[in-house]
């Protein structure tokens, strides 16, 4: 993917594309780790990758179908 440097206010920077972003699995607020390597080369890596634990998705689960038990109700 080819990109171009642009001028953003008083710095310059890279526009990624929503595209791009969830390719990445990256939103806006994420911290991510820039690095320069020898000739050049920078990889931008998030710092944390986006990992849920059992016991936080099976509460979120919960919390999700006590919010729309109706709508569950109505579609089974």
């Amino acid at each position: 993917m080819v990109k171009t440097i642009s001028k953003i206010g008083n710095s310059q920077g890279i526009i990624f594309d929503s595209a791009l972003l969830q390719l990445a699995r990256l939103k806006v607020g994420d911290e991510v780790n820039v690095e320069v390597h020898s000739g050049g080369t920078i990889t931008i890596a998030p710092l944390q990758p986006a990992v849920i634990d059992a016991a936080t998705a099976a509460e979120s689960a919960k919390r999700l179908i006590q919010k729309n038990k109706e709508l569950f109700r109505r579609l089974s």
